[in-house]
């Protein structure tokens, strides 16, 4: 038996303290331009092998031509499917063999398209990029592939009680005559008559370098980055172009309710929105933190009252997504609640929710709720951005926006300067309780009634 045990006595070693905090912030790009007009961002990440390129094309929603909604979706899905040096096969293959990925879609602000590959074969995928954006075959044969594809989906989407409640939401929300109002990756009507002619002239009016951004984000040791851009995107040649309008967001947020009749439906899906300010707005970072208090995580309000103490759900979500923004700083965000719960919640759900945003403005956020969402969304920002895909996409974002470079960077400053009052003025005026549209997907005899009694707007049914 030790001394120490013999007498009673324990021997404490010190408690190990924690190392000084590492400074973080957003990483900050270098900004560029090639002779043929297109814009490069570069950002260095020590350690990143896989390099994340974003590529942002100036062919918005908007530019569609009457009666084609969903031709820019089918470009972007057809820029991999060859082009003048390779075959929709031979070029799949050879993006294999570099061990890349590439991605691209449509959405209202223009083109995005993502690559992925290990930093030792970026210049062999770069050039892969490049070929597709600067020759791409559109083989009719392809071209009517996709189309098919398209229609499929849609029969899918429709079914899809949460994408069938976004459609909608954006049908109610903006005027008939704006694209904003149609699904973004067009109707059936639509999608059927698109061709490969099509295509081609949306590419050649919409396409070109000296519209075009490209981040690249990773680990760039030994490469020459700058003479591997100049032999593939750098030979990308195109016209110059006037900067495309942007077309005012309008919006009627009259507090209504749609409730979309699937008869004999089991639950739900919620949604509730409306537009508000976007990130140029001052109050952005205000509004990020209140609406992450409101509904941003399993311990925000709507999910202590919804799920914990009345279990209608497993989650209820608060979010500001941001639709399109303009040079000139103005553009706008969806802000939306969405969930969903069984049929026979509904209208109590709906009740309690609203209890939730009166009770919100009557009585404000609480300083241990704002902390929690200060630590929650800033504490843990060097983790979110672990990746080159991470960074390359938020840059991609704010390229896409006509943000500066550093707004993330600061974003997080300016969260973290935010008080409880000035998140809760966010968040209240965000989310009013008399100027939210909501839509209902779910069996309309079993929820118009208790829905209506609630008195949150006008109720109006249509079919699934």
């Amino acid at each position: 038996m030790s001394d120490a045990v013999a007498t009673g006595t324990m021997t404490f070693h010190p408690r190990p303290r924690a190392g000084e905090a590492t400074p973080w912030a957003f990483p900050a790009p270098e900004r560029g331009t090639l002779p043929n007009g297109l814009t490069v961002l570069r950002c260095h990440r020590p350690g990143q092998q896989i390099v994340a390129v974003e590529v942002n094309l100036l062919a918005p929603l908007d530019a569609e031509p009457e009666g084609l909604d969903g031709v820019a979706t089918i470009m972007a899905r057809a820029l991999s499917e060859g082009t003048d040096k390779h075959t929709a096969e031979e070029f799949t293959a050879e993006l294999e063999r570099c061990g890349a990925t590439l991605d691209a879609h449509a959405d209202h602000p223009g083109v995005r398209v993502s690559l992925e590959v290990p930093a030792s074969r970026l210049g062999k995928a770069l050039a892969l990029l490049a070929d597709a954006l600067r020759a791409p075959a559109f083989p009719d044969g392809e071209i009517e592939r996709l189309v098919r594809n398209r229609l499929d989906e849609i029969p899918h989407e429709l079914a899809n009680p949460s994408r069938r409640a976004a459609m909608a939401l954006s049908k109610n929300l903006f005027p008939a005559d704006a694209r904003m109002s149609r699904p973004r990756q067009g109707t059936e009507e639509t999608v059927e008559r698109i061709d490969a002619a099509a295509v081609r002239a949306f590419y050649e009016a919409h396409v070109r370098p000296a519209t075009t951004t490209v981040v690249v984000v990773g680990d760039f040791t030994g490469v020459d980055l700058e003479a591997v851009l100049a032999d593939s995107l750098g030979a990308w040649t195109g016209s110059a172009a006037e900067p495309r309008p942007v077309p005012p967001i309008t919006a009627d947020d009259t507090g209504r309710v749609v409730i979309v009749d699937r008869p004999g439906a089991v639950q739900t899906q919620l949604l509730i929105g409306r537009i508000g300010a976007d990130r140029h707005d001052r109050v952005w970072p205000a509004q990020v933190l209140g609406t992450y208090c409101l509904g941003g995580t399993l311990t925000s309000r709507l999910d202590r009252v919804l799920r914990e103490e009345k279990g209608y759900t497993y989650g209820v979500r608060s979010f500001g997504q941001v639709l399109r923004s303009a040079p000139e700083g103005t553009g706008a965000a969806m802000l939306a609640i969405s969930g969903s719960v069984d049929t026979a919640s509904t209208g109590p759900a709906l009740e309690d929710l609203w209890t939730v945003l009166r009770t919100l403005a009557a009585e404000g956020l609480t300083d241990a709720e704002r902390d929690a969402a200060v630590q929650n969304l800033v504490g843990v920002a060097p983790l979110k951005y672990e990746t080159s895909a991470a960074v390359a996409g938020t840059l991609a974002d704010q390229v896409e926006q006509y943000l500066p470079d550093d707004f993330q960077a600061r974003l997080y400053e300016r969260m973290a300067q935010t008080g409880t009052v000035e998140a809760t003025a966010a968040v209240v005026n965000a989310f009013p309780v008399d100027r939210l549209v909501t839509v209902l997907v779910g069996d309309a005899a079993a929820i118009e009634e208790p829905v209506k009694a609630l008195g949150i707007g006008e109720v109006t049914v249509v079919s699934g």
